[in-house]
């Protein structure tokens, strides 16, 4: 799976892909996510992205020309199944996206900034509006690593063990149920006693009674 990420600040984006799961995945040869400079799309000695606002107001603009450079410039090597911006008032990102969005192969997630970006970039070339939550950042990039990071880690081979996803928090519409590790008894705060049990129904049955309680008691709004 290709992801190529359009944005006036890669190096914000450069940790995020280096390291852990999302640095596992590319050199397993699973994922492949590619940064993109806009300025490098820009024409003019200064290589200006932005400009001011058609009928005034405050903040700049990202302008149309740089943006649909880079995009066609990437359409003729291959084609996407995705051209995504990262947008406050795009579709709330959930797992249901993650998992949809797991099973494509070339995907463009375009990265504002400043006031915002020419309307004609969205009408023209985006196909989807992503938010990762009702609030505003300062740019695109560290939403678009939250897209990738969700949906790398879904492809299958990614993950060391492959159900760990599938058990994951929203999965089935509900909250992950408590985990706990060794010590079996930390200064008397004790692992519930059916983990213990081995006995697996019993457990399975413990965790989705849990999961129902939790969801129940931090997120109503999705039961």
């Amino acid at each position: 799976m290709r992801f190529d990420i359009i944005t006036v600040l890669p190096g914000l984006l450069e940790s995020p892909f280096a390291h852990s799961i999302l640095q596992r995945a590319q050199k397993k040869g699973i994922a492949e996510i590619v940064v993109h400079n806009l300025r490098e799309y820009a024409s003019g000695k200064q290589k200006s992205v932005d400009d001011y606002p058609y009928g005034g107001g405050s903040g700049m603009v990202m302008t149309i020309e740089p943006f649909a450079k880079c995009i066609e410039a990437l359409k003729a090597e291959r084609e996407y199944d995705e051209v995504i911006f990262m947008s406050p008032d795009g579709e709330t990102l959930n797992q249901a996206m993650a998992n949809q969005l797991s099973t494509k192969t070339n995907i463009i997630i375009l990265c504002g900034h400043y006031k915002g970006i020419d309307q004609r970039i969205r009408d023209i070339f985006v196909t989807r509006e992503i938010s990762v939550g009702d609030y505003v950042l300062s740019g695109g990039e560290l939403p678009a690593a939250i897209v990738v990071d969700a949906v790398v880690r879904l492809i299958p081979g990614v993950l060391s063990d492959e159900t760990s996803a599938l058990s994951d928090s929203f999965q089935d519409g509900l909250l992950d149920a408590p985990v706990y590790t060794r010590p079996a008894d930390w200064n008397g705060h004790k692992v519930p006693d059916i983990l213990l049990s081995g006995n697996t129904p019993e457990i399975e049955k413990w965790r989705f009674e849990q999961a129902i309680e939790r969801t129940k008691q931090r997120r109503p709004d999705i039961m």
